[in-house]
């Protein structure tokens, strides 16, 4: 039997990475390709363990690269697309929009001129919640797939341009695809700097904790993992053409979020220090996931076992991203965050 080929872009960064570990264990079956360009935000570390498996096979590339990306999909013959790779931190979009388009506009419509020009079984575009814009405080409201998108920074407006790309290439083309909407993921790999990282690297440096504005902004939060499995289902079981949103039930405030952190390492909320809220800051993102529900996922994961099993792996893992903050970042947090 021929072994299904899958290309994973952005495979070393956190979502994509987490998501090459468990498709790698899963499915010895399958040739899993990790394709990334090794920016700031990706690394090959966490694949350590897989570098010797014969199903793991890694591509540095970027994927705006016409030319390069039409090569490999002609030499590999992919028959199923997993799309990741993106620049995806709200606050470096507001500082340079710019290589947000590049990346996340023209690299997917690469990948799928790519894969119509080989006929690829399956393209899956992971998408964000944030294309929908936002929601007010109401609890009983949530984002549907029927939700219009109204995306609020350029980040999230690249994000909704490139959904828009993939969903014309199946009705112009008809290359088969699905658009996965997710809310905010936590869990092993995250980058120092989102929000439950930054916070427990420097609640265990007893560095000072930014908090944007008065805190109350209020996030769905998603285990990666559980985000894991719904890809998965989504690449084998999804309906063509179909958007699938994908939530955790687990809404918090970023404040909320901070304080827990903190109470679970025995440290002093005194570490706590707003600052000037973000530009086009949304106020809340919540999820129906029913339609995914009905294709059989639930999330395994509530937001307690979720944030305690995350706070324990930073607590082992300290030299990964002990290594990441004493870096370039650094520069970049003090310029962010700065009053």
């Amino acid at each position: 039997m021929l072994k299904k080929k899958v290309l994973v872009t952005g495979g070393a960064g956190f979502i994509g990475g987490n998501f090459v570990q468990y498709m790698v264990d899963k499915y010895p079956h399958y040739d899993i390709f990790n394709l990334d360009l090794l920016t700031y935000a990706g690394d090959l570390m966490k694949h350590r363990d897989l570098e010797q498996k014969e199903n793991y096979h890694f591509v540095k590339a970027d994927i705006a690269d016409r030319e390069v990306i039409l090569s490999l999909f002609e030499k590999v013959q992919f028959d199923y697309v997993v799309h990741f790779a993106a620049e995806s931190h709200v606050d470096r979009s507001i500082t340079d929009p710019g290589i947000f388009v590049q990346t996340n506009v023209v690299g997917t419509q690469v990948l799928l001129e790519a894969s119509k020009q080989i006929g690829i079984s399956k393209f899956v575009h992971v998408s964000t919640d944030e294309v929908y814009g936002e929601l007010d405080f109401d609890p009983t409201t949530f984002f549907t797939e029927d939700t219009p998108i109204q995306p609020n920074s350029p980040y999230s407006a690249s994000k909704a341009a490139s959904d828009l790309l993939v969903r014309s290439y199946h009705e112009t083309y008809g290359l088969p695809i699905n658009i996965t909407r997710c809310s905010n993921n936590y869990g092993p790999y995250h980058f120092p700097e989102k929000l439950i990282p930054l916070t427990i690297s420097r609640v265990l440096n007893d560095q000072k904790v930014p908090v944007y504005g008065d805190g109350k902004n209020i996030r769905d939060w998603l285990h990666v993992l559980d985000h894991c499995i719904a890809i998965d289902l989504v690449l084998h079981e999804g309906v063509t053409g179909e958007v699938y949103n994908i939530g955790g039930h687990n809404e918090k405030t970023n404040l909320e979020v901070v304080k827990t952190i903190i109470s679970t390492l025995g440290k002093s909320e005194d570490l706590i220090e707003f600052v000037k809220d973000r530009l086009g800051h949304d106020k809340r993102y919540a999820i129906d996931p029913t339609k995914l529900e009905k294709l059989g996922w639930e999330p395994t994961y509530t937001f307690e076992t979720g944030i305690a099993q995350t706070i324990q792996w930073y607590l082992d893992n300290k030299e990964w991203w002990e290594q990441i903050i004493n870096g370039e970042y650094q520069n970049y947090f003090e310029k962010q965050y700065s009053k």
